[in-house]
């Protein structure tokens, strides 16, 4: 091969290899590993970055979210590097994500990927259980006793079934003891909670003052017991 023909050649060769270099899109997703669940609003952002390489034809990008068999277009910003959307799912504890970019090269070629190659889990974190409750025991004693209710709703299942609750005193004090034996959880057992639905667990003290800690049990995977401190006492 003469020298012509082998610059000819690397000369070639380097050309496609720079064309085919730079008709990539990049793309980074942003959208963080985990979100509080949220049963109201239900929707959760999706965020990303996009760098397209010099041949990628103006404007040609759209970026898509993939979640499972469901997809959804993610709008950009005015330059286009920065896309967000918003993902709605409810009464699941996580989601797979993936991003779908689509786009042309120099007008002709149409291009996409999808990244990463395997899903990643967005995980929603079960909120916190009620941690204190007030009940008021205001004026005469109803026959049978003052009755209040602690409300709980869970929101990454289905449904939640507590199986079991009882009180406990908030410590070995003899006065603490004596308040928490006031107090009968009254609810039948075991409650089962649809998704999203405040389900109340229902409790009577013949005492105006009382307390103790409802202690709680279920099938929740975040949560399969917690304590509610419980105060009765008049307003």
């Amino acid at each position: 091969m003469s020298k012509g023909s082998a610059f000819t050649t690397f000369f070639i060769g380097g050309a496609v290899a720079a064309a085919l270099g730079g008709c990539d899109v990049q793309v980074h997703d942003q959208t963080p590993d985990q979100y509080p669940a949220n049963h109201d609003v239900g929707m959760y952002e999706i965020k990303a970055t996009v760098a397209p390489d010099a041949l990628v034809s103006p404007g040609s990008v759209y970026l898509f979210g993939l979640s499972g068999k469901q997809k959804f277009e993610l709008s950009s910003n005015r330059t286009g590097t920065e896309w967000h959307g918003m993902y709605s799912i409810r009464c699941q504890p996580q989601f797979p994500l993936q991003l779908l970019a689509i786009w042309k090269v120099q007008g002709l070629t149409t291009k996409e990927k999808v990244v990463p190659e395997k899903p990643r889990e967005i995980k929603l974190i079960e909120q916190e259980p009620t941690k204190e409750a007030t009940i008021d025991t205001s004026g005469k004693s109803p026959k049978g006793g003052w009755t209040g209710s602690v409300k709980y709703r869970f929101s990454t299942g289905q449904s939640t079934q507590i199986s079991g609750a009882h009180i406990e005193p908030v410590s070995q004090d003899a006065a603490d003891v004596k308040a928490a034996k006031d107090i009968s959880v009254t609810s039948p057992m075991p409650i089962d909670m649809p998704c999203g639905v405040p389900t109340e667990v229902t409790l009577t003290t013949t005492a105006q003052h009382a307390q103790g800690n409802l202690v709680v049990d279920s099938n929740n995977p975040a949560y399969p017991h917690w304590t509610t401190k419980v105060v009765f006492a008049p307003k």
